[in-house]
Formats: structure tokens, sequence, C-alpha cells
């Protein structure tokens, strides 16, 4: 069965409108959070699906590491819900004696995940047997943050998995699981406080000292969504923007609310603005010689034209000069994200804040271009990686990296820019069209085929 794969630029346009931002009220955005939650529970059974595991570095996969890992999981659900149910007690017991049994409990929680699940170390390292340090490489850095709930050994197949499918040794910097319960109040607290733990700032200031080696030329982060969000709006606030240049950054299934990648000029921003309208008015983009222009009392403005065009390319054939470089000029060169539609925390993160038209222009985008696939799963090996990037295997049955051919990159990648897509698929802004024009001019897509 073919999966078919669409394409959504930098924040396409929908029918729906999002009328809030990360920067209101936590209190405000605690309660939205809760009504999208159940809005897209249907999907929660999905999470976990399909069970059925191919490669060794599955997450569900039937052996002692992750026998082990699940079992952990399941007592500590059973523990974090029986804690959560007798919490009203609380109202006819002592104080002392009510916040004596919580520290009890919290510290018996955290023993469990230290010993069992998350270990002494914050940063591990791909096993060299899955790809080994090679001089072309050196001068790039690769560094992946994990999602929820995923303790030292699920962290390491993650790691191996990536390795082997890319080629390149892989550092990974361990978001610390306090079981799943737990780790979804902290995935609230991160997504509508931008609270930074441990893991983040150690990313950051990776991130950061890769960013100013003059050695370095590029630094992939490979992140769990809410996360690496807010790494990015720390590394916008204080680094030269040139040097942000050298950061790409991949997302899959990602959770947060925002994501920040601005526009280094002010045309820039206009031609875009002016872009999202005419998309989500259904209207026709504007043709390929409107021009940008700059007045000192009104700013920067795309200039009326009678003329537009069925589709954003030019007499030539060739991409839009503007959307080229409208969509090129961004503090990061490059942000993707990949997310399967019936993925419940895909729906409630990315899926929601990208696909949306935003009810002002005071709103953040939700940065990067998104290639969606009608598939579920969250899980990252199990599920997207075994999906998008399938491995290959030779005549003695051992993985030697990633298959040259599979679906997801034969499949036919629609462009898309909401449910009635069809009718408007000519107009989304940042077009597959320039995806595959940033490709051939050099900057490979994870998407185009960069494993190998």
């Amino acid at each position: 069965m073919n999966h078919g794969a669409e394409y959504y630029g930098s924040q396409v346009p929908n029918r729906n409108v999002i009328n809030y931002t990360y920067t209101d009220m936590p209190w405000e955005l605690i309660l939205i959070d809760i009504w999208y939650a159940i809005k897209y529970s249907p999907s929660l059974s999905y999470v976990f699906w399909p069970l059925f595991p191919a490669y060794t570095f599955d997450e569900l996969r039937l052996n002692v590491h992750n026998i082990w890992c699940m079992f952990i999981h399941a007592v500590l659900i059973i523990l974090q819900v029986s804690f959560f149910l007798s919490l009203p007690m609380a109202a006819f017991l002592p104080v002392w004696t009510t916040l004596t049994t919580i520290g009890a409990f919290l510290s018996v929680n955290w023993v469990i995940c230290r010993f069992c699940l998350n270990g002494p170390s914050l940063t591990y390292e791909s096993r060299e047997q899955y790809a080994q340090h090679h001089r072309e490489h050196q001068n790039e850095q690769w560094i992946f943050l994990n999602g929820i709930s995923v303790g030292r050994h699920w962290l390491q197949a993650n790691l191996d998995r990536l390795a082997l499918t890319f080629g390149r040794p892989i550092m990974g910097v361990h978001n610390r699981t306090n079981g799943i319960i737990f780790d979804l109040i902290e995935v609230m607290v991160q997504r509508c406080l931008n609270v930074g733990t441990s893991d983040v700032r150690l990313v950051y200031k990776e991130l950061k000292k890769s960013c100013t080696m003059t050695d370095m030329t590029r630094s992939y982060l490979s992140c769990g969504g809410i996360e690496g969000g807010i790494v990015i709006d720390w590394l916008l606030q204080e680094l030269p923007q040139d040097l942000l240049r050298k950061l790409e950054v991949y997302t899959f299934g990602n959770a947060a609310n925002h994501f920040n990648n601005p526009q280094r000029h002010a045309k820039s921003q206009a031609f875009q603005d002016a872009e999202e309208l005419t998309a989500y008015a259904g209207g026709k983009s504007p043709s390929y010689n409107a021009r940008l222009v700059e007045d000192p009392k009104k700013g920067a403005y795309l200039t009326p034209t009678a003329e537009v065009a069925s589709t954003p390319e030019e007499p030539n054939g060739k991409p839009d000069r503007n959307k080229k470089q409208a969509s090129l000029d961004r503090a990061i060169r490059h942000i993707e994200h990949y997310a399967h539609t019936a993925d419940y925390v895909a729906e409630w993160g990315v899926l929601h804040f990208a696909t949306n038209k935003r009810a002002t222009e005071q709103i953040p985008r939700f940065a990067g271009r998104l290639f969606s696939r009608d598939q579920p799963g969250h899980m990252l090996n199990q599920h997207y990686l075994h999906g998008m990037f399938p491995l290959a295997r030779n005549a003695a049955g051992d993985y030697t990296g990633c298959a040259e051919d599979n679906e997801f990159m034969e499949s036919f990648i629609g462009n898309s820019t909401g449910p009635d897509h069809g009718a408007n698929r000519d107009f989304a802004r940042e077009g597959l069209c320039l995806s595959m024009w940033s490709v051939k001019g050099g900057r490979e897509s994870l998407a185009a085929g960069k494993c190998r």
C-alpha cells in the first residue's frame, strides 16, 4: 500500500484560524491545550500502532531490554495514577503528613527512573559499528534530543538507527523520563511556560559552541519538538545570524506550539505575508513581476498588480525568484518537520499549528517545511524511520544503511494548503519547487535522500 505524502511550506493557510500564540498567559494556553488534546483524542490509540516491529532497533520488538522498559513504564503508570487518585485524601491529613508522603513518593519515583530506565549519563554516542568518524564529516556535528518517555536503552537504539541511516556518528542528549504521566505534565509546563530543563540547556550549549567554531561548517539537530523549539529561541536571541546559517533542524512528530525562524529582511517578510493572504483567500499568487517596495513611512510592502499567475513560475519555467529569495532569507537556513496524519502527538502539535491560518500578523508562524504522511504511529524508530527511511541488508542479512529506493521516497508528494488543497495547490507559500531548487543548488533535503 502506497501511503501518500503531503508537503506544506512554512505555515501554509487552512480554513481554521489560530488566534492565540505561545506568548499568551500560561493558564490560557493550558486550557486551550487541554481542549485540543480532547479534540484529537480519537487518534490517541494510534500512537503505538502498528505494533509489529521490523528491525532490531524498534521500540516494541520483543527482546529483554524492551520488555524491561515496557514493564517499568507499566509499573510507573500504576504508581502515578494511584498517587493522583489519592491526592484528595490530603484534605483530611495534617500538612506535614501530606508533604512527607508526597516527598517519599517522588523519591521512590526518581529512584525507579534513575536506576531502571535513565542511567547516570546525560550524553550518549552512537556505536562505531553503525557509523564511524570520517575525514569528510569532521566539519559536521549531529545532535539528537529525544522526546518523552525514553530511557537510555531506547535512546541508544535511536542513536544507532540514525547513525546507520545517515552514515554519521550521532551525539545524543538524554531528555530523561520520569514515567509517562509525569512526562506529560512536563510537556504541558514546557509547552506553555517555555521552561528549559538540564538537557535543553546542554543542547543549547553544544549547538552554540558548534556554530561559533570556525572549522565547523554545518550543525544538525534532530529533536523532540518542544525542547528543540526552546533551544532555537535561545540561539536566535544570542547568536549572529550568519552563524545560525550553519544550523539545520529536523523533527519527527513535533508536539511544539511554535517554531521560530524569522526572515532576515523586512521585504522578505512583506512578500510572504502577501503570499499567505492571497493563498488563504483562494485567489491566485502575485505574479512573478510583482515588486517589493521599501517606503520610509509605510515600511516594506508588495506593490498592487493587475496581473496574476496560475503557477508560482516565471515564463521560462523557473521558480519565482522572489519566492526563492524570501524562502531562503531566514535566520536558520533549513528546518524540516516530518509528521504522520494519524499521530496524536503531531496532530496536537505541528499539524495543528503549521496548517492553520494565523488570525493576525502578530501571531508567529510555525516555521519550517512540513512533510506529512498518511500513516499512524509516533515512535521514532518503529514508525517514522521505518516508514520513511527503511534499512537495506546485504546477502548475510546485516544492515548496510538506508535503502536507496523506498515507498516514501518514491511516493507522490502533494503540495497541500488544507482540506481543499486540490483547488489551491499552486498557491502554497514556499512550494515544493523551492525545496527541490535548494536541493539542486547544493542543499540536500532530508526527504530528498540524505541517507547513504
